[in-house]
């Protein structure tokens, strides 16, 4: 059910998706804050209303975050100790946290010989060894936070074919799962109305892809070679996006990556 809202939104940490959230809440008509441990600096773009300090190793800022504001949290959710310290100050229930994750928190067989690989769900097994994904599960769990874990983000500045030219990724068969960074931001608006605390939702564009299947198409579309084949043993993930797709109903306005791409170039 759709959650009608006027409280403030603040977004935690103003990197590459940051930016997109403020700009498109705002256009939204929602009041959207931008948050930076140098806000001068880092957010001169942005009208000085609209910036708030914020570090989560400097507790003195964190007095600075409306009570009652929603939060999007748009960097890795650690040290544990700062989350869970600056989770029990906010100690307001009727608040809605959005925490960006990543699906690099789901552990991948590593002796799999199993290709294509199996769909992951969200009741996939977690690798609770890595920092930011003990904070993301303390947050659920403890305060309903909705977790997000996200595919591989791209967009404007971030451009999978310099990732090609580069040498960054070559042609291989591990598959890898993409979000365009507006629809990623989308969702996160979405889920913050609509989305049920304390659950998680899969992020990507729905259409898993190898690497092989992308460099093939940048030679064949725009004459872009990669610099070398790989034999990687990886096999990579298949990201399941149907729980997403259920209960969120996004509307991705950038699921075609190769017509995304030809805006890029």
């Amino acid at each position: 059910m759709t959650r009608q809202t006027t409280s403030p939104l603040i977004v935690l940490g103003s990197g590459y998706t940051g930016r997109v959230l403020h700009r498109m809440g705002t256009s939204q008509g929602r009041t959207v804050h931008a948050t930076s441990g140098n806000p001068l600096h880092n957010l001169a773009d942005i009208p000085s209303e609209q910036r708030l300090r914020f570090d989560l190793e400097q507790p003195s800022t964190w007095l600075n975050i409306p009570v009652g504001a929603d939060l999007i949290w748009c960097f890795p959710a650690t040290p544990l100790e700062q989350v869970q310290a600056f989770a029990h100050m906010l100690n307001a229930p009727s608040r809605r946290i959005v925490v960006i994750g990543s699906t690099s928190a789901y552990d991948a067989p590593s002796q799999s010989t199993e290709y294509p690989p199996p769909w992951i769900d969200e009741s996939a097994p977690l690798n609770l060894t890595k920092p930011r994904v003990q904070g993301e599960e303390y947050l659920r769990q403890h305060h309903g936070a909705i977790v997000l874990r996200v595919a591989g983000i791209y967009g404007p500045g971030r451009n999978p074919l310099e990732w090609i030219k580069s040498g960054r990724v070559g042609s291989s068969r591990k598959y890898v799962n993409l979000i365009h960074v507006e629809d990623l931001a989308a969702i996160c608006l979405a889920a913050i109305e609509k989305g049920t605390p304390g659950e998680v939702y899969n992020v990507s564009d729905g259409t898993p892809r190898t690497w092989e299947d992308i460099c093939r198409t940048a030679q064949t579309r725009w004459g872009i070679a990669a610099t070398g084949s790989r034999k990687e043993d990886e096999t990579g993930k298949r990201i399941s996006t149907r729980k997403l797709v259920s209960d969120l109903q996004p509307r991705l306005q950038h699921s075609d990556l190769y017509a995304n791409l030809q805006t890029l170039i």
